[in-house]
């Protein structure tokens, strides 16, 4: 039997982190031939991580331009693929996580009957606006998808409450772990000297970041504003902020922190160079969602800038708090991280539930039984 053409569509860094294992596992079958594609979502952040991973996608549609709106990027990436489609003729789709490109991708497959993998699927918030799109375009690729790739028994508990037949269902953990372990191992060095001059006393460090658009305005003004009242309160600590590119991010975070010592705001990070920040501080503040899965796996105690998650999990475990965006919480919850010891042990050394680095494994072996040519691997378990 010839191999299965299996594409996988991404278009920002984080699902090209998370697709890169996926799409070297592929890459290492003799069952299938791996046809990767980007459409340009997050254009240099991706590039990024293909070079760090040695990932030559077939094709780029390049579907980013200025002051885009989303629609504008979803209509781009439902004609692009389109096209690809037509070309290359893949036997299945597989799309990661809840971009724009995710939904505009699967929507693209759907139209043209060819079958839709869905890589990290079943999350949710509860809040249809929160992450705003990302929770819809979830909840909508979840309609047209053949195989679900839960990365959690919690996700597939959604999926299944939402009526998904529990045979088109495995959990995989989250191929975000593998992806964290492979990189961590390389000690990316660091291309700015400033943040290596930085990290080079033994001053503990804090690592911050936020670009969420539910947070833009007031809400990151706030978070902003806790950060300076905490570096200020703890010369002692270091605070590292890689700032989004979104000038509405910058023009929160800059009038707050650009006058401290003790705080260093900098570009975006390689991948590579961040999860080595990651390894080097002592705990997270974020609002991303790929960094509550990240970091727990290091044992760093993450501090969750939002009002809600689609990752309760490590919320229940204990590695992870969700404290919102007001000033007082931020202050009052990092404050305990770093005058508490026992709560600090508490978060750090909590079970992560995520991953355990196999989730590419099982990831192949779902498509080899979806396609009848091999078996499923036992489900994920913390």
């Amino acid at each position: 039997m010839s191999p299965k053409r299996i594409m996988t569509i991404y278009g920002t860094r984080p699902e090209a982190i998370k697709v890169a294992p996926i799409i070297k596992a592929l890459e290492e079958s003799d069952s299938f031939e791996s046809l990767p594609v980007v459409t340009g979502q997050h254009k240099e952040m991706l590039a990024q991580v293909n070079n760090l991973f040695g990932i030559e996608p077939v094709r780029d549609l390049e579907v980013m331009t200025a002051n885009q709106t989303l629609n504008g990027i979803v209509a781009k990436v439902v004609q692009g693929v389109d096209g690809i489609l037509e070309e290359f003729k893949p036997d299945a789709v597989i799309v990661q996580g809840d971009t724009s490109t995710v939904m505009g991708a699967a929507v693209a497959a759907f139209n043209r009957e060819i079958p839709v993998i869905h890589l990290e699927a079943g999350l949710r918030s509860g809040d249809i606006n929160s992450p705003f799109p990302e929770e819809a375009n979830r909840k909508l690729t979840t309609q047209i998808t053949k195989l679900h790739l839960a990365p959690t028994a919690e996700s597939k508990g959604n999926l299944l409450r939402e009526n998904v037949a529990e045979e088109d269902i495995v959990v995989t953990g989250n191929s975000v772990i593998d992806a964290l372990f492979t990189t961590v191992e390389k000690q990316v060095a660091f291309s700015d000297p400033k943040l290596e001059s930085f990290l080079s006393t033994d001053q503990p460090v804090v690592l911050v970041t936020t670009h969420r658009r539910e947070n833009l305005g007031e809400k990151m003004v706030s978070i902003s504003r806790a950060i300076r009242h905490l570096a200020l309160e703890h010369p002692e600590y270091r605070f590292v902020f890689p700032m989004h590119k979104n000038p509405k991010v910058r023009s929160a975070v800059l009038p707050q922190l650009e006058d401290l010592e003790n705080v260093l705001t900098i570009e975006p990070l390689d991948y590579g160079e961040f999860t080595r920040l990651i390894g080097a501080s002592r705990f997270v503040l974020t609002d991303s969602g790929g960094v509550q899965e990240e970091a727990p796996s290091l044992g760093k105690p993450v501090l969750v800038l939002r009002e809600n998650t689609e990752r309760p999990e490590a919320v229940t475990a204990g590695t992870v708090r969700l404290i919102g965006t007001d000033f007082d919480r931020i202050v009052e919850e990092a404050t305990a991280l770093i005058d508490d010891e026992e709560h600090f042990a508490s978060m750090a050394n909590a079970v992560n539930p995520y991953g355990d680095g196999q989730a590419a494994e099982r990831t192949a072996a779902a498509l080899k039984e979806f396609f009848g040519v091999g078996s499923r691997l036992t489900d994920f378990r913390p």
